[in-house]
């Protein structure tokens, strides 16, 4: 337990140098592309995206979004992980599916609510997400598919790097499938909601 307080905290103000996965990933290809930056420099209509896209009550919860996993059990599926539950499991867990994964990660996220700001579970979320084959991070992303750094994403840029989560490799930002053009205009309105409506206020300053 002392190990995961520690490092816990010690990740409030020093970014993870990497995770199991990209480790494995960079000895699977060769190299990986990752650079990390701070909020200040990530377009915040990205910020809004991702949260739009991937957990709108992000503002609203203390990690678990209880509802949503109700909702999840009642349709027999999957899913309802929270943007901190992805990100302690990006940082900190392995991925694949087992019951003692989804428990460690189910103890740990609370304590990173506690611990961290919510502006900081996103900014390391947005750093450490896979967004392609070996490219990890939001900057990364924004010049493997645009050519642009993430401070300068547009609206629809963001929308579409935040519509291929959580399937990367299975879906393009710059070549997008009618699927992915479709969720980025949904996930557009829904970033806009956010921001109108006060659930983008944890994390914007």
């Amino acid at each position: 337990m002392g190990f995961v307080l520690l490092s816990t905290l010690l990740f409030t103000v020093i970014n993870p140098p990497t995770n199991h996965y990209m480790f494995s990933e960079s000895r699977r290809l060769g190299d990986i592309a990752q650079d990390w930056v701070p909020m200040e420099r990530i377009a915040p209509v990205m910020a809004r995206s991702v949260v739009a896209a991937e957990d709108a009550n992000f503002c609203l919860h203390w990690g678990l979004d209880v509802n949503a996993i109700r909702d999840a059990v009642d349709r027999g599926r999957g899913g309802a992980s929270t943007i901190s539950q992805q990100t302690v499991k990006n940082v900190y867990l392995w991925h694949g599916r087992s019951w003692l994964r989804k428990a460690v990660e189910a103890l740990w996220t609370p304590l990173a609510e506690a611990v961290w700001s919510k502006r900081r579970i996103l900014e390391v979320y947005l750093n450490v997400a896979e967004f392609d084959e070996g490219v990890f991070g939001v900057q990364a992303a924004a010049h493997h598919y645009f050519g642009v750094d993430a401070a300068d994403l547009s609206a629809t840029q963001a929308a579409r790097l935040a519509a291929i989560l959580p399937s990367p490799k299975n879906r393009s930002a710059s070549n997008p499938s009618t699927y992915t053009r479709n969720r980025a205009t949904q996930i557009i309105s829904g970033a806009q909601t956010i921001d109108a409506d006060g659930r983008a206020d944890c994390f914007q300053r």
